[in-house]
Parts: C-alpha cells; sequence; structure tokens
C-alpha cells in the first residue's frame, strides 16, 4: 500500500493573513479556496505535491454540523473554542482508501469515512477528494488523517505547475523536508505508527534548538520526526501549552539557516 506525505493542516482564524508575512519569510502563499459544505476556506503553499493548508472557518453555524469528519470537529474545538491556532493535523496521501479503512479496523481502530470532500479553488474550478479518519478507541494517540485525491498525482502536479503554484518561493528551490511532532512518550509514540503504517525510523538525536530528543520516521515527499523534550525549550513548551500536536516544520534547500517562531509554530530553514 503506498502512503506518501500530503500535507500539513494549520489552524488559523484567517488563512489571508499568513500570505505577507510568509511572502517576507520567502515562502510562497496563495489562496486555495472554500469547502462551502463544512464551513471552512484555506490559504495554502505548495512544495511540490506537499503543501501546508492555513485552515480557518468562515461560517461557524455550518462547521458546527459536522461529526464524521473529524478535522472540523477538531477545528471547531480547537479554534472556535478554544481560541487556539498554530499546527494541527496532517493528511498522509494514499490510492487505496477503502482498503487502508479496513485494515485500520482490523488494528482495533475506530475509523470514519471515508468521507468525500470539495472545494472550489480561486479560480472556480472544483475539486474532489475522499478522507479517512482513524482514532484509537482505548488510548489517547496522535495519529494522521488520510486523503485520497480523485485525480492522479501526475495529474495534480501538472495542474499545480501550469498555475505556477510550484516552485515559487523565493527561497529557491525550497522542500518540506519534514515535519515535527512534540510527544510525551517517543518510543510508544513511534511503535504504534511505525507498526500501523510500516514506515522505517532513522537514528535517534538530540536536537539542541528545540530541547529534545527525535527520531524521524521516514515516509515520501515528507518524513514524519517526533520529539520529546528533555527539558526546557521550544518543545516542552508547546508539549505544556498544546498537548501531543505537530509544531515544527523543517524546510531545506533555503540557502539559509534559521530558526524562528511564528503562527503557533516553530519554523527551520536550512
Amino acid at each position: 500500500m503506498n502512503l506518501s506525505f500530503d500535507h500539513l493542516v494549520w489552524f488559523f482564524k484567517k488563512p489571508e493573513e499568513a500570505i505577507l508575512p510568509l511572502k517576507q519569510k520567502g515562502i510562497h502563499v496563495v489562496n486555495g479556496g472554500r469547502h462551502k459544505s463544512w464551513g471552512t476556506y484555506n490559504t495554502l503553499s505548495y512544495f511540490g505535491l506537499n503543501y501546508i493548508e492555513f485552515l480557518g472557518i468562515e461560517n461557524l453555524s455550518i462547521a458546527e454540523k459536522h461529526d464524521e469528519n473529524r478535522l472540523i470537529t477538531q477545528i471547531v474545538e480547537q479554534l472556535a473554542k478554544e481560541n487556539r491556532e498554530g499546527p494541527a493535523t496532517i493528511a498522509i496521501r494514499t490510492n487505496q482508501i477503502e482498503e487502508l479503512a479496513i485494515k485500520l479496523k482490523s488494528e482495533g481502530l475506530k475509523v470514519y469515512g471515508p468521507l468525500t470532500g470539495e472545494r472550489i479553488r480561486a479560480d472556480g474550478q472544483l475539486i474532489k477528494w475522499s478522507l479517512l479518519f482513524p482514532e484509537s478507541k482505548e488510548q489517547k494517540v496522535l495519529l494522521p488523517f488520510f486523503i485520497e485525491w480523485e485525480k492522479t498525482d501526475e495529474e495534480r502536479y501538472s495542474e499545480l505547475e501550469h498555475q505556477g503554484l510550484i516552485g515559487s518561493h523565493a527561497l529557491g528551490e525550497a522542500k518540506l523536508e519534514s515535519v515535527g511532532f512534540v510527544v510525551n512518550n517517543l518510543e510508544k509514540t513511534l511503535e504504534v505508527w511505525k507498526n500501523l503504517f510500516d514506515l522505517k525510523q532513522g537514528e535517534e538525536y538530540i536536537d539542541t534548538e528545540i530541547n529534545a530528543r527525535c527520531r524521524i520516521l521516514k515516509l515520501s515527499g515528507t518524513n514524519l520526526l517526533f520529539c520529546t523534550p528533555f527539558g526546557e525549550g521550544p518543545a516542552a513548551k508547546i508539549l505544556k501549552e498544546k498537548g501531543e500536536t505537530p509544531f515544527l516544520v523543517n524546510i531545506t534547500n533555503t540557502n539559509q539557516s534559521r530558526f524562528f517562531e511564528m503562527f503557533d509554530g516553530y519554523w527551520k530553514f536550512q
């Protein structure tokens, strides 16, 4: 079963307000469109087929009606009720979403979906996909959700390239190298993800900038970096304030070395 990184979802009250600050950092962000049936809208920053989605609520009364779509229930809870912005979850791309649903159910997970989704792009075109949301029944384990696009990777890449959305960063040929998660128990979390999704892991190392023990799980497109803090620092701060969550974006091929906090998350340019 082919699994690839698709996108990082970043909850943001007004997604359009991410465009200028990131442009000033050399990152290209564009208006994405609206999910009318969900009451949400977004802006997007592409790194090939992988991207960061800044997702906001446009119509709370519509968003509050959703239960099966766990991304929308999550954004209502965190953004509307808790007023909490920042990196929230990731989507992993698959081309076998029905088979994946069966597999995850057999592993004892509660599964929502597959559900259909659609967005009206800024240019008026309608795009469609399917979503799958696994949740642990017994213990709170941080898990991704899954997406299967209506069009093939090749078709989508060609469209994005035609629209000028790929390779548009002032930083150069920037690559979304990894997305970092802060977790309480590094070993336990790695074991769950490794077994469920058959991902290989790299060597453990210490990241002194965030003051945490870290290890990568290798995923096609963009790696997943899991970190457990061992003292005060950015990782400990996020874990204390938000719990287990994505919190760090590592972007390579930028011809610079920077580490900074922005939009309630951390960014590392290399």
